[in-house]
């Protein structure tokens, strides 16, 4: 009974992620944005903002800094860990581009990478980032920089834009990611206290 109502679930839930991921690639997407949502992709894109958080974090928050950074990769290295080592080999859940139902869908304007894709990195790892930011900025600074939250959305989304990622692989990521981040912020304000 209870494997009968999981396999529906799955089977419904993999039907809505193909639907959406079909919708994207066919009708939300133009040749015109492909170079703009594949270098949203790319780390260097992001060096500006980095640069910006640690610039931000030093000329008001030297005394915290080093907590900071040092959290900062802490969350890094446990959502990248976590997605790619643990949930990945775990769950195998093939990425879009291995899916035959979805071989006329696909725009392959990127290659495809390793075989499974839930969950995105991509969005562990940067949602992980912008929810430890935003709450320990928010704490620190008493500032509420939502738009670290649209930073890390706007990167999820070129996943399943560039075919990496079905959507379903980008939201379990980011639920990963805005987890370990809030965990980490936390353990940020305690050790800064």
């Amino acid at each position: 009974m209870y494997l009968i109502i999981f396999l529906t679930i799955k089977e419904t839930l993999l039907r809505l992620d193909r639907e959406l991921f079909t919708f994207i690639h066919q009708t939300a997407s133009s040749p015109l944005l492909d170079w703009f949502f594949l270098g949203l992709r790319h780390e260097l894109t992001w060096i500006p903002l980095y640069a910006f958080i640690l610039y931000w974090a030093t000329r008001y928050h030297r005394a915290m800094l080093w907590k900071f950074i040092f959290l900062s990769l802490v969350t890094f290295a446990i959502t990248d860990f976590t997605s790619s080592s643990i949930l990945k080999p775990l769950l195998m859940r093939e990425r879009p581009c291995y899916d035959s139902h979805l071989q006329d869908v696909i725009r392959n304007i990127i290659g495809c990478g390793g075989r499974y894709g839930l969950p995105s990195s991509h969005a562990s790892n940067h949602f992980g980032i912008g929810s430890f930011w935003f709450f320990t900025i928010s704490w620190m600074g008493n500032r509420r920089w939502y738009w670290l939250w649209f930073w890390a959305f706007i990167i999820c989304y070129a996943q399943v834009y560039v075919g990496k990622h079905f959507p379903g692989d980008v939201i379990l990521g980011a639920i990963l990611g805005t987890c370990v981040g809030i965990l980490t912020a936390t353990l940020f304000k305690r050790w800064a206290r």
